[in-house]
């Protein structure tokens, strides 16, 4: 029987990242709430601080040393347009990921050393698979197919917690440096070539660099161990708890994960392979859930839903799958899911050109947005800018700015948080006729 197509570069890109570094970022698990950030959860007491295991045998593999392997990396995967550099999308998992990085920093796990050299980077990946990972020196991957599958914020924000843990605690450092053999030359080269391989969308190629001798070697030096993955389970527990977020979107997510494979393993959670979930893994977070004591129960809110909206159009932009997605239809009978239905099917319909009916959609959105009992100001303004998304799209610049300048713009707003320098340059070009391409330009820094 003759093999099937290659896989796209992305999915290719993915598998390197995931399969040959395995430091695959045991994707904390998710988490899910409201969009006010909780207090810090109460967690159960625990024994004198020790040693970050971090700490020891890391001597093969300094800090400079995984700072610059990481940039090298990154700086070819950025080649590919696996890579997403989507504002909207970004700015929310950013939302997510910065009181992590505050709380890991306020419990002491990043130390000034740390906090100097690794920039912390977090960055999505244009993928349908679920999957998240650590890189060297302080980067950490999302897939868009994790996106999608989470129910609430809490649920994604464990899977970062749990990548996080692996970051602070030096596992990716401890885990080359139990090869005193392997170089970084070497290392790096083989990790560089998977992914020059990933965008020949080759198949062939990148399967011979992934599970080549020397690859398949490295691939167990890299491994994180049983013991690797209970620290960054543990630890990310409490990061996430310490950032606000509702601890048990922890066990929500490992649940959430093991049902999912389960039912469809068809090789679409890479995560679990690198991190396969056992039942003493579960147990232990639904342990801690128990004995942090009450608390509110993870939910979902409706900026999350559209986030999970968008992650779903993004994550493939097939026409044909477009085309299914841009009626925004759902069984599901939730005020946020039907909403959230409307604005993928706005996102759909502008990526395929239509531009109109992208506007109408995203317009019938935001009115039932805006007659919900418990308005989120939030999702209200990133339903607001995909008309402008979609006229910019159009190539209708003057449309675009219009519809850009009645979008609000709350302070402290997750989704504005990079976006609050643009206002001044906005009101700037405001005095001369706009172009399109002017507004295009303007457009992506409004979104951002």
């Amino acid at each position: 029987m003759p093999p099937g197509p290659p896989p796209p570069p992305q999915r290719l890109l993915s598998t390197a990242l995931a399969a040959t570094l395995a430091l695959g970022t045991p994707a904390a698990l998710a988490q899910g709430s409201s969009s006010t950030p909780r207090p810090p959860t109460r967690m159960p007491a625990e024994a004198p601080r020790l040693p970050a295991l971090g700490d020891a045998g890391t001597e093969d593999l300094g800090i400079g040393d995984e700072r610059r392997l990481g940039e090298q990396i990154m700086r070819e995967a950025r080649r590919d347009p696996a890579i997403l550099d989507d504002p909207v999308l970004l700015a929310y998992v950013q939302s997510l990921w910065q009181p992590l990085v505050q709380a890991a920093r306020a419990r002491g796990d990043i130390d000034a050393n740390l906090e100097r050299q690794f920039p912390w980077e977090i960055f999505l990946v244009r993928d349908r698979s679920v999957n998240a990972f650590a890189l060297p020196g302080g980067y950490v991957g999302v897939h868009l197919g994790l996106i999608a599958i989470t129910n609430n914020r809490d649920q994604l924000a464990s899977v970062l917690a749990h990548e996080l843990t692996h970051v602070t605690q030096r596992h990716i450092a401890r885990s080359i440096g139990n090869a005193r053999s392997t170089s970084l030359v070497s290392l790096a080269a083989l990790l560089l070539g998977v992914l020059a391989a990933s965008r020949s969308g080759n198949v062939d190629v990148a399967n011979a660099a992934i599970m080549g001798g020397q690859g398949a070697a490295l691939q167990g030096q890299l491994n994180f161990s049983r013991e690797m993955e209970r620290e960054a389970d543990r630890i990310g527990y409490a990061v996430l708890g310490g950032a606000g977020f509702a601890a048990g979107g922890m066990s929500q997510m490992f649940e959430r994960l093991q049902g999912n494979a389960a039912v469809a393993d068809t090789g679409a959670f890479p995560y679990l392979r690198t991190h396969p979930l056992t039942l003493e893994r579960i147990s232990e977070a639904r342990n801690r859930t128990l004995l942090a004591g009450p608390e509110a129960a993870p939910r979902g809110t409706l900026l999350h839903a559209l986030m999970q909206a968008r992650a779903r159009v993004l994550m493939d932009r097939n026409p044909q799958a477009l085309q299914r997605l841009a009626g925004g239809a759902t069984v599901s009978a939730q005020p946020s899911d039907r909403i959230a239905a409307l604005y993928g099917g706005a996102l759909a319909r502008a990526l395929l050109g239509e531009a109109t009916a992208a506007e109408e959609q995203a317009t019938q959105a935001l009115r039932q947005a805006q007659a919900l009992p418990a308005r989120d100001a939030e999702a209200e303004r990133v339903l607001a800018l995909l008309p402008a998304e979609a006229r910019i799209g159009g190539g209708d610049g003057a449309g675009a700015w219009r519809a850009l300048e009645a979008v609000p713009a709350p302070a402290g707003s997750a989704v504005t948080a990079a976006s609050a320098g643009s206002a001044g340059s906005a009101a700037a070009v405001r005095q001369t006729r706009p172009q399109p391409a002017d507004a295009a330009r303007a457009g992506r820094v409004a979104l951002a």
